[in-house]
C-alpha cells in the first residue's frame, strides 16, 4: 500500500470511530456519561483507537495538516491507554461532543471520496 493510501485509510478510521463516539454519546448529559460506565470505558476505547491512528499518519501529512490537532489527539490517546488511573472524563465527554464533530467534519473534507 503507498503511504497516501495508508494515510487515508487511518484518517478513515479516525473518522468512522470518531463518528460511533458521536453517535452513542447522543444527547447524554456529561453526568448520565459519567455515571455510565460502558459508555464510559467505549468512549475511552474509542479515543485510544483515534489516537492510535493519528499517530501512524505519516509526519508528512501532518506537517500538511496543520488543521488537525495531531498532537493533542496522541496525546489524549496516551493519557487513556498508560495514565488510565488519571482518565478527566469532563474533559473526554468535551472531547466528543465539542472537539470530534469538527475532527469529523475535517476527515470528510480530506478523505477521498469513496467508489
Amino acid at each position: 500500500m503507498a503511504p497516501e493510501e495508508q494515510d487515508a485509510a487511518y484518517l478513515w478510521d479516525m473518522q468512522e470511530v470518531a463518528k460511533e463516539a458521536v453517535s452513542i454519546l447522543g444527547d447524554k448529559s456529561v453526568e448520565t456519561f459519567k455515571k455510565d460506565k460502558i459508555l464510559c470505558r467505549a468512549i475511552e476505547r474509542i479515543i485510544e483507537i483515534v489516537g492510535e491512528a493519528a499517530r501512524k499518519v505519516s509526519p508528512a501529512y501532518q506537517t500538511q495538516h496543520p488543521e488537525i490537532p495531531w498532537r493533542d489527539i496522541i496525546g489524549q490517546r496516551n493519557i487513556v491507554a498508560h495514565e488510565y488511573g488519571q482518565i478527566d472524563y469532563d474533559l473526554l465527554y468535551k472531547t466528543v461532543r465539542q472537539d470530534m464533530p469538527g475532527l469529523i467534519a475535517v476527515l470528510t473534507r480530506l478523505l477521498p471520496p469513496a467508489d
